[in-house]
């Protein structure tokens, strides 16, 4: 898989933390009950890659991915656990490297003109901005519009459902990472309806 063909499933990525193994499936199923397919479950909690592996197994239709790899250990455990897809906060060449090698498709995280660089020389042309509205959100991709015209960009950090559309608006963003469809006091209160109705939401943003 390209990671670009993410994109062709809806304008928004979850970027998910779950904290009980339980919440992984119906959680899950929620979303893609809702149109939200690609889910980033990220390796911020011990239980990351158990949940990564129950929602593999258990909800069909779930495009699983890991998000926070910072290692190459990273990149083996979420392939391992059955993801399809990587993301990682910054950009290495050792990662980038690894990923290929196991055939785990990347979408690698940048913040500069130069890890854009980077990245392009590793061979990779569609890249996570991150922490976008922290490194100057639309104003940065504009700017990095003129000298990368043939560079996709994936938005994630500080976005809301208010400020997406901007962005989505944007020629060389093909989708933005959001946090706002698993709002913690849904998950605390198990309600599944709540984040189904949010990711139909999300899904007609663009």
């Amino acid at each position: 898989m390209n990671t670009l063909e993410l994109a062709t499933h809806g304008p928004v990525i979850p970027v998910i933390v779950i904290q009980t193994l339980e919440d992984a499936v119906p959680m899950a199923q929620a979303l893609v009950d809702g149109g939200v397919k690609v889910l980033e479950i990220t390796l911020r909690t011990p239980i990351a890659l158990q949940c990564m592996e129950a929602i593999a197994a258990k909800v069909p239709g779930a495009l699983v991915g890991a998000g926070t790899i910072r290692s190459v250990a990273d990149a083996k455990a979420a392939k391992n656990a059955g993801c399809v897809f990587g993301v990682s906060p910054g950009y290495t060449s050792e990662v980038g490297r690894a990923c290929r090698d196991i055939g785990l498709p990347l979408l690698p995280g940048v913040s500069t003109a130069s890890e854009v660089m980077m990245a392009n020389a590793d061979g990779y042309g569609f890249l996570k901005l991150f922490p976008a509205t922290a490194v100057g959100g639309i104003n940065l991709l504009k700017a990095l519009h003129g000298p990368f015209p043939d560079v996709a960009f994936c938005p994630t950090g500080g976005i809301t459902v208010e400020t997406a559309p901007q962005f989505l608006a944007l020629p060389n963003v093909k989708v933005c990472g959001g946090s706002w469809l698993t709002p913690a006091d849904a998950v605390a209160a198990k309600d599944w309806a709540r984040i189904t109705r949010l990711a139909k939401e999300a899904g007609a943003l663009r």
